[in-house]
């Protein structure tokens, strides 16, 4: 990416997020760019409160398989920002696009037909995205490790970097993420779409494609049949839920040229999601030596109740395991209504994070 295409990215995105004020101080951003291998160019937003405390650990965010990393994480609306009430608690926050993306660099073939290349950004890519923007991040910062806490494919992806890099991480959080410990799921293993009928325990990739289009719609379905009340504005504030659909939109400049329009994910993470959801496990969590906390959501439809247990066991050299299922939330319990489980969340994470 250019340095003037850049810069407008930037621009635009930043206008979508002014600086706001919450309580304990003003919350200010910078949208900026790190160079990750040939050639590709990784979006970072930072968030921080003029209140920041200088030895507070700093966090790193990362987004799932779908929606990107500012629209995952500091949507312009009340409750709709988990970067704000971080950085609010005195941490520098950072939020991250892993290549093909938001406005990260879209490898070329997400220009091409969806049928002609394989699944496109699978977890050892992501991977060296991450250690790109953790290495810009402890020289910013001027510390040998960092906080990561990861969503749901955001949470494999940071767990996958934290045992290939102990040494970088004091804290991590993984949330709502498979990991292994059960051959079964009902919603994306064996016998969903995503599996080949021809060629059973394979992933259907001509199905699928490398990438997919993403309408706004498509966001709700899952969410909303996990809230357990007819009337979902009691659980998900309809803004949050606007602001949520608006950011995806907005993540992809080619979004406005398809009706209806739609943004572009990659399907590799899609592809490493079904191999553990039927049985595989893609990272040793024996070689993680951070902090960690596993977050589950009792009405969760992608992590299992195996996936955290199994994690747990495997982290045997971690200094400190803590594991909490949030009653009656949804996977989307960081932008639901505070007193649906996100008060709950963000004092877990902030408590856990704020440990030395």
């Amino acid at each position: 990416m250019s340095g003037a295409m850049q810069a407008a990215v930037a621009l635009f995105v930043m206008l979508l997020m002014p600086a706001t004020t919450v309580s304990g101080g003003n919350i200010e951003r910078e949208d900026m760019f790190v160079d990750g291998e040939h050639g590709i160019s990784l979006f970072i937003r930072e968030v921080r409160a003029d209140t920041a405390e200088g030895d507070a650990v700093p966090i790193l965010l990362l987004h799932g398989a779908r929606v990107p990393g500012v629209a995952s994480f500091d949507l312009p609306v009340p409750n709709g920002s988990l970067a704000a009430d971080l950085a609010n608690a005195g941490h520098v926050v950072y939020i991250m696009d892993a290549r093909g993306y938001g406005f990260s660099t879209r490898p070329p073939e997400m220009s091409e037909a969806r049928d002609e290349n394989p699944p496109l950004v699978r977890s050892p890519a992501v991977v060296k995205d991450i250690a790109a923007v953790v290495e810009f991040i402890r020289k910013r910062q001027s510390v040998e490790r960092i906080a990561l806490l990861g969503w749901a494919t955001g949470g494999h992806w940071g767990g996958y970097y934290a045992s290939l890099h102990p040494d970088r991480i004091s804290h991590l959080v993984i949330y709502n993420s498979l990991y292994g410990g059960s051959d079964e799921h009902s919603l994306i293993g064996h016998g969903s779409g995503l599996e080949d009928s021809d060629r059973p325990g394979r992933f259907n990739t001509a199905a699928v494609g490398a990438y997919r289009f993403n309408a706004a719609s498509s966001l709700f379905g899952s969410w909303d049949r996990s809230i357990p009340v007819e009337d979902k504005s009691a659980w998900r504030d309809p803004a949050v839920a606007d602001a949520y659909a608006e950011a995806a939109l907005a993540s992809d400049d080619t979004a406005g040229t398809r009706e209806p329009p739609s943004f572009r994910a990659p399907s590799g993470a899609l592809e490493d999601s079904f191999y553990m959801a039927t049985g595989r496990q893609l990272w040793d969590a024996s070689l993680v030596d951070s902090r960690v906390l596993i977050i589950g959501t009792e009405r969760d439809f992608w992590s299992r109740s195996a996936d955290r247990e199994t994690l747990a066991q495997h982290l045997v050299h971690a200094k400190e395991i803590r594991s909490v299922l949030i009653p009656e939330a949804t996977h989307y319990v960081h932008l639901d209504r505070p007193e649906r489980g996100r008060d709950r969340f963000i004092g877990e994470v902030t408590e856990f994070i704020g440990s030395e």
